[in-house]
C-alpha cells in the first residue's frame, strides 16, 4: 500500500493539523511594523513653528496639556485644529475638560508680540489661570 500525499481515498477521515502556522502572522506583523515606522514621524503633530529659544528646565506635565499655536502669520490652532479669533473662547472651553488645565501656548518666533499677548489674553478671558509659553531648549 503506498502512502498518497494531497489526496485521500474514500471513507478516510482528515485529520486535524495541531499546528499553527506563523507564516500569516509575522507576515501581518511585518505590514503593521512599516506602517507604524512611516507614520510615526507623521504624528508629532502639531503645527509646524520656528519656535525661539530660551535656556529653562523642560516643564515636566501629568497629563497631555492643551496646547494652542500661533503660525508665523498669526493664526490660531486649538491642538492642531485651525479657529477664528471670534470661535476661540468658545472651543478652547470644549476642548478643555476644566478651567483647571494647563494651557500651552507656542507661538512662532517671527511674530509681533502683541499678537501673543492677544491669544493669552483671551485665554485668559476664557477662564483658564494656568498657562506656559513653550519655547525650545537653547544650547
Amino acid at each position: 500500500m503506498a502512502l498518497q500525499t494531497g489526496r485521500r481515498r474514500r471513507g478516510q477521515k482528515r485529520v486535524p493539523m495541531n499546528e499553527i502556522n506563523m507564516t500569516p502572522f509575522i507576515d501581518v506583523m511585518l505590514v503593521l511594523l512599516v506602517i507604524f515606522m512611516v507614520t510615526a514621524p507623521l504624528m508629532s503633530g502639531g503645527v509646524p513653528l520656528d519656535l525661539p529659544k530660551a535656556n529653562s528646565a523642560p516643564i515636566q506635565f501629568d497629563s497631555k496639556p492643551l496646547t494652542v499655536e500661533i503660525n508665523a502669520s498669526g493664526q490660531v490652532f486649538i491642538n492642531g485644529d485651525a479657529t477664528t479669533d471670534a470661535d476661540f473662547p468658545d472651543k478652547l472651553k470644549a476642548a478643555a475638560g476644566s478651567s483647571e488645565e494647563v494651557v500651552v501656548v507656542r507661538g512662532d518666533k517671527t511674530l509681533n508680540y502683541e499678537r501673543v499677548m492677544q491669544v493669552v489674553a483671551a485665554v485668559n478671558r476664557a477662564g483658564f489661570r494656568k498657562l506656559s509659553l513653550l519655547s525650545e531648549q537653547s544650547k
